[in-house]
């Protein structure tokens, strides 16, 4: 069911010059710039000081989720290059499972260069796990571009974590037109990345540095994690001229008991996001209790929740309760879910008051995310970075913005 909103993908368009959208990150994170957008006015500042602007009474939220070495380049005997760019596992394999597999392990990748791969098996030297290995990749299948490809590797005492952190390199974003440096391995991971299984940063937090959550902790600040897995379909443009056309991408996240306690425990405070991915999760959490997910697998579709919008539905914190309840009688610890909601405007936002996040591409469904949180400012917000010489992109500068 498509919902009664009607948005004209143009009225989301600005006009972002090349020469703004970061090529490298500044030599210190948190030196970034700061957009602050509350109470309807526009101000700006460093990075560093975001805890001068978090309320005491906020309860924030990370997604620490690890980005992993996804590029991978071959080079058959002809001299052709091909680059294998893993998305997910394939068989709907849990990523911890496909990155602990020690025989062979099964994903689904994009190919560069594929019409010059005929079917022979790939094979690169690396070094992984301190020791010399070769690596392997054989082509099985082919969907419409996505590619089912089987890595298998000498030296079977190694982990497919370990090999793919030997052989990849960090998976830069497409915008970012050059080759992935060394300290790229560093800079495009959050300083409290944890769980591995992203093919793209939450680039919202990588202007976080152990001082300034230091100083968000010294303000009685409590926080707590999701991971969701972000995926390369988040750089996926809108090609479509009715948003309703667009095919939103799903990402996997996990959420532990513990979490939801803690939610639950500070429901009452503002819950501040620190990036789409973490409103994602927790607005994905919020419905998959109200339309009792937990009965198909946890799994939500792109526009599900638009249908109960009218409802008389529950508040943020029974929803939570509910999911606690479900684990309780079930005596397990996690939820793992998929989640495909495509946040537009005329979204109702049930679980989040201030949204910690970077700039976004124009046109795109970060955008249109924002713009659901912030109503038609986020004109102005945009224009005001860019007359500012704030930096856009992944990394770009950050903004604080509060829900009107």
């Amino acid at each position: 069911m498509i919902p009664d909103i009607n948005i004209n993908l143009e009225d989301y368009n600005y006009d972002l010059p090349e020469e703004r959208i970061a090529q490298f990150p500044l030599s210190e994170r948190d030196k970034s710039k700061l957009l602050v957008f509350k109470e309807n006015i526009i101000t700006e500042s460093v990075f560093e000081n975001i805890a001068d602007y978090i309320p005491r009474d906020t309860y924030l939220v990370f997604n620490n989720t690890k980005v992993i070495n996804a590029r991978l380049f071959f080079k058959k005997k002809t001299g052709a290059k091909i680059e294998i760019f893993c998305l997910e596992p394939a068989n709907n394999t849990a990523v911890e499972k496909a990155f602990a597999e020690r025989d062979s392990s099964e994903w689904i990748c994009l190919v560069g260069n594929a019409s010059k791969w005929y079917g022979e098996v790939l094979e690169k030297k690396i070094t992984a796990g301190g020791e010399d290995s070769i690596l392997y990749a054989e082509k099985l299948s082919n969907d419409s571009g996505n590619f089912r490809i089987k890595f298998t590797w000498s030296g079977k005492d190694l982990s497919f974590s370990e090999v793919i952190q030997g052989a990849g390199l960090i998976p830069l974003p497409p915008y970012i037109k050059r080759m992935p440096e060394k300290g790229d391995s560093d800079r495009y991971q959050t300083v409290y990345a944890d769980t591995e299984g992203s093919v793209a940063a939450p680039t919202a937090g990588l202007h976080f540095t152990e001082t300034v959550l230091g100083k968000i902790k010294d303000k009685g600040i409590k926080s707590g994690n999701v991971t969701l897995n972000v995926g390369a379909g988040t750089f996926k443009p809108i090609k479509a001229k009715n948003i309703f056309e667009h095919s939103m991408h799903y990402e996997s996240f996990t959420v532990s008991r513990d979490f939801l306690i803690a939610l639950h425990e500070n429901a009452d405070k503002k819950i501040a996001a620190v990036g789409t991915t973490t409103v994602r999760t927790l607005e994905s959490l919020y419905w998959m209790s109200v339309l009792d997910k937990q009965n198909s697998g946890f799994v939500l579709g792109q526009w599900e929740v638009y249908r109960r919008e009218n409802d008389n539905l529950p508040g943020f914190k029974d929803a939570i309760r509910k999911l606690i309840d479900y684990l309780d009688y079930n005596d397990e610890h996690y939820i793992n879910g998929s989640t495909g909601i495509m946040i537009v405007p005329g979204y109702k936002y049930r679980v989040i008051d201030i949204l910690i996040t970077n700039f976004h591409m124009p046109c795109s469904s970060l955008l249109l995310l924002v713009s659901a949180f912030t109503g038609e400012r986020w004109n102005e917000i945009y224009d005001y970075a860019l007359g500012n010489n704030f930096r856009f992109l992944s990394y770009g500068d950050s903004s604080i913005l509060f829900k009107q």
